[in-house]
C-alpha cells in the first residue's frame, strides 16, 4: 500500500482511543477510579457487618431483647425503601438522559438530567431526615457501634450522591448551553458510570443494614 493510499485511510487511534485496550482512556480511567471507590466502600461494608449487632448500648438497629429487655429498633424500612425505590428510578432518568444527548435532543438531554439530580436530592432529602431522627432518638457516632458504622457508611455514600448531584447539575447546564452535544456524549456517559455505580453501592448497602438482622 502506498503512503497516498494510506494517508486516506480513517486514523485508527485517534485521540480518544489512546489505550491498548481500544477503550476511550476517559472512560478506562473513571473505571480505575470506581474500582478504588470500591475497595474504599468494600472497606465500609466489611467493618459494618463485623461489628453487626456488637452493640452494648441501646439504640439498636432492629427489634431486640438484651438482658430480658425488649428494645424496638430505630430503623425506618419503609421510608429507607422509599427512598430507595427513588434512587433506582433516578438511573433510568440517568439512561434516558444520555440516550438523549446521544441523538442530539439537547432540550430533553438536559431535562432528564434535572430529574435525575432531582431524584438524588430527594433520596439525600430521605436521609437528613432519617439523620435527624436518629439523633433526637439518641443514635450519634459516639453511642454505640452501630452508630459509629452506620452514620461513617451511609454518610460516606451520602456524600457521593451530593457529589453526583452538583455533577449532573453542572452537565444540564453545559447541555443547555450546547456544550455537549453527540460527539461529547462520552462526557455525559462518564457521568452515568458514577450515578449507576452509586445507585449500585446502595442495592448492596440497604439490604445489609436495614434488611438483615
Amino acid at each position: 500500500m502506498d503512503h497516498a493510499a494510506a494517508a486516506t485511510l480513517p486514523d485508527a487511534h485517534p485521540d480518544h482511543l489512546d489505550t491498548s485496550t481500544g477503550v476511550d482512556s476517559r472512560k478506562l480511567a473513571f473505571w480505575t477510579f470506581i474500582g478504588s471507590e470500591c475497595l474504599l466502600f468494600g472497606t465500609l461494608i466489611a467493618t459494618y457487618m463485623v461489628y453487626k449487632g456488637a452493640s452494648r448500648v441501646p439504640p439498636y438497629p432492629h427489634d431486640t431483647v438484651v438482658n430480658g429487655q425488649a428494645y424496638e429498633g430505630i430503623l425506618d424500612i419503609p421510608l429507607t425503601s422509599l427512598s430507595t425505590f427513588i434512587l433506582l428510578m433516578s438511573s433510568v432518568a440517568m439512561v434516558l438522559a444520555l440516550s438523549a444527548v446521544q441523538r442530539g435532543d439537547r432540550a430533553w438531554g438536559r431535562n432528564w438530567l434535572i430529574i435525575t439530580a432531582a431524584l438524588g436530592a430527594t433520596f439525600l432529602g430521605f436521609q437528613v431526615y432519617e439523620f435527624n431522627h436518629f439523633y433526637h432518638a439518641g443514635l450519634k457516632l459516639s453511642t454505640n457501634l452501630f452508630g459509629a458504622t452506620f452514620f461513617t457508611l451511609t454518610g460516606f455514600h451520602g456524600a457521593h450522591v451530593t457529589a453526583g448531584v452538583i455533577y449532573l447539575l453542572t452537565l444540564a447546564l453545559l447541555v443547555h448551553r450546547g456544550r455537549i452535544g453527540p460527539e461529547k456524549s462520552i462526557t455525559v456517559e462518564i457521568a452515568g458510570l458514577y450515578w449507576h455505580f452509586v445507585d449500585v453501592i446502595w442495592i448492596v448497602i440497604f439490604p445489609l443494614v436495614y434488611l438483615i438482622r
